[in-house]
């Protein structure tokens, strides 16, 4: 069944046309990924499907019975509340049942009067209703659902009553995902869902929508993310949308496909074309009746071919090469013991890394572990607490800034690259911007008037003509659309310096790294493969176990891993039985929960005062148990 239809639809600013007779439908249950390059329209058309924006041509169709939820890529998230407060304000309905129940379980409680029967009749039976649509709306759940939702999304039982005032953006987004999540709408559009997320965020993200019922639109140019959960991509390109029925790599496939073969028509079709019209002006030369007739009658039978239009092309992306002016030594860099602290707030300690040359490394945690912070440690911006961090001879580093706080807001885009080097002529300095998309009068704009995505390329290119051995990148794929990132992961692979990488991105993570060094508050951890190893050592530690290990090892050294993995798979077992021994006793409780308030209806109980104050009173015990089961159950999934 549609859920979602668009006709014919249109969308232009001025002579700029955004959408272009745009046609799709969605049906329950799909779960589609809309990528295009940045700037294409993908959410404009949100907006429009939202209602947030008018349309000028077109028809759209939205099943009225479905609820829709959005999520904005630059939401401003406006409250005084607490963030427990906000996921409450989501139960509103429930939290006024509750309200009604525990008046209703004070009236009970007064004792049962012969003379006012009909009385204690409908307080019963109003008892009893509200009960069964507490339950039915997730009463004794919705707690623990937002418990689950706000952990799963990074955030901490210590942050739940800290103000949303005091938020930044990322965290007002996570909130605003959060209550999005709560509310469990048919119908969910997401834009960029994942930015602002750490890797095990995403993660929990990705597993939490791959069971979600409704029907998901996500605009994202998180390509692992559109592979895990989409079914469909539509392709927004030149004001249309080209529609798949498959997930991202496998789009990838059929698009290729599908343009070499429109490609074949078209070029065939101009060759006929060409031919007809030499054929026509070769008839009109002989300037004789019967050769004018034959021409026309040509030209007429032309007129009607139904002309193919030139296949689409992706837009250009950047044209990124990262070379080095100087070769380091073997030796990159070296740290030893290093700490980390704000005050009481410990990042980090003992962190220890031992970087040669050609490595490709990623460095990976949970945000606010503090790698931007060793980032900047390393460039001898800030100083550690405690241990010692040595460059190796002949390195330069080039470092990538996601916050963009190097550039200067107030110049223009011509001057920011011609004051950090000077000595380039006004050639050479046009063609490198031409290079990254920035011709014409684009490069007399300010800094500060451009989009996320024009100040990542402007610090992109400058990082290039930097020629830097070792290269420092800090999210270097955010802003970035799908193309760019390919051209990125392309310039990265031909780089014959030094990389060390923070990045979400877990397509760029497979395609560049080939190590990984996740930062917890008590060092470092290595991985020696790209992600889908990390994933897959994380889940399963004693995969590869083989390869890994050192002919060196001594059997004391052999044995004592393997006791260590015993116990590993030993404490993970007990976790596991006692989850299902939980479940269990969530069940149980439930079920007598239902009883005692089966036994409150009877008139046997709800005459005699004491009987029936006994009851209640176990049924608000047995309720105080269920909710502290749920709590030990959230901990362990």
């Amino acid at each position: 069944m549609i859920v979602i239809g668009c006709k014919n639809i249109s969308k232009s600013y001025g002579i700029d046309v955004v959408l272009n007779k745009v046609n799709f439908s969605i049906n329950e249950g799909d779960k589609v990924g809309f990528i295009g390059a940045n700037g294409a329209g993908k959410s404009t058309l949100f907006k429009i499907l939202t209602g947030e924006l008018s349309y000028d041509t077109g028809d759209i169709f939205i099943d009225k019975n479905k609820a829709l939820g959005y999520l904005s890529q630059h939401l401003s998230l406006g409250s005084n509340s607490s963030i427990y407060e906000e996921m409450l304000s989501v139960f509103s309905e429930l939290l006024s049942i509750e309200k009604k129940l525990k008046e209703l379980e004070l009236k009970l409680n007064e004792g049962y009067d012969p003379n006012k029967a009909a009385y204690h009749d409908k307080l019963i039976k109003d008892y009893t209703t509200l009960t069964e649509l507490y339950n039915n709306k997730g009463g004794y759940t919705y707690k623990g659902d937002i418990n689950r939702i706000l952990k799963g999304l990074g955030f901490f039982e210590d942050d739940y009553e800290k103000p949303i005032t005091i938020l930044s953006g990322g965290q007002k987004t996570r909130v605003a995902l959060c209550k999005l999540l709560l509310t469990k709408p048919e119908i969910l559009l997401l834009d960029e869902p994942t930015n602002h997320l750490d890797l095990d965020a995403i993660e929990w993200l990705e597993d939490y929508l791959k069971g979600y019922k409704g029907t998901i639109i996500i605009i994202s140019h998180d390509r692992f993310f559109l592979d895990a959960i989409t079914t469909h991509t539509f392709e927004l390109i030149n004001g249309h949308v080209d529609c798949y029925n498959a997930n991202y790599s496998k789009y990838i496939d059929l698009r290729k496909k599908e343009f070499e073969t429109k490609l074949k028509a078209y070029n065939l079709q101009q060759i006929e074309i060409k031919r007809q019209e030499d054929i026509i002006e070769k008839y009109k030369s002989f300037n004789r009746e019967k050769s004018i007739r034959a021409a026309e009658s040509r030209e007429k039978a032309l007129a009607k071919i139904e002309r193919l239009e030139t296949p689409d092309k992706d837009s250009k992306a950047s044209k990124i090469k990262f070379e080095t002016l100087i070769k380091s030594g073997n030796d990159v860099l070296y740290i030893e013991n290093l700490s980390k602290n704000f005050g009481e707030n410990q990042l980090f300690s003992d962190v220890n890394l031992d970087i040669k040359r050609g490595d490709r490394i990623a460095l990976i945690g949970e945000n606010g572990r503090g790698k931007t912070t060793l980032f900047k440690i390393i460039m001898d911006d800030i100083p550690p607490n405690k241990g010692t961090k040595t460059l190796g001879k002949n390195v330069f580093i080039g470092y990538y800034d996601q916050e963009q706080s190097n550039l200067n807001e107030s110049k223009t885009i011509i001057d920011e690259i011609w004051d950090e080097y000077p000595h380039m002529t006004t050639t050479q300095v046009r063609n490198a911007l031409a290079s990254f998309l920035f011709t014409g009068d684009d490069v007399f704009k300010e800094i500060n008037k451009l989009s996320g995505g024009e100040k990542c390329r402007i610090n992109l290119l400058k990082l290039m003509l930097s020629k830097s051995n070792f290269l420092l990148l800090d999210e270097p794929t955010n802003h970035l659309d799908i193309m760019s990132r390919e051209a990125l992961e392309d310039a990265i692979n031909n780089y014959d310096g030094t990389l060390l990488i923070i990045s979400h991105d877990r397509y760029f993570l497979n395609k560049v790294i080939n190590n990984i060094c996740e930062l917890n508050s008590d060092g470092v951890k290595e991985y020696l493969g790209n992600y889908n190893y990390f994933q897959e050592k994380k889940k399963n530690p004693s995969r590869y176990e083989g390869l890994e290990e050192l002919q060196n090892k001594s059997k004391t050294q052999v044995s004592e891993e393997k006791r260590k993995r015993r116990n590993l798979d030993k404490k993970a077992k007990e976790e596991e039985n006692k989850l299902k021994s939980l479940e269990q006793d969530i069940s149980s409780s439930e079920s007598n929960i239902l009883k005692l308030q089966e036994l409150l209806c009877l008139e046997e109980v709800y005459s005699n005062a004491e009987k029936s104050e006994s009851i209640n009173k176990e049924l608000l015990e047995l309720q105080k148990v269920l909710e502290t089961l749920y709590e030990e159950w959230e901990k362990l999934i």
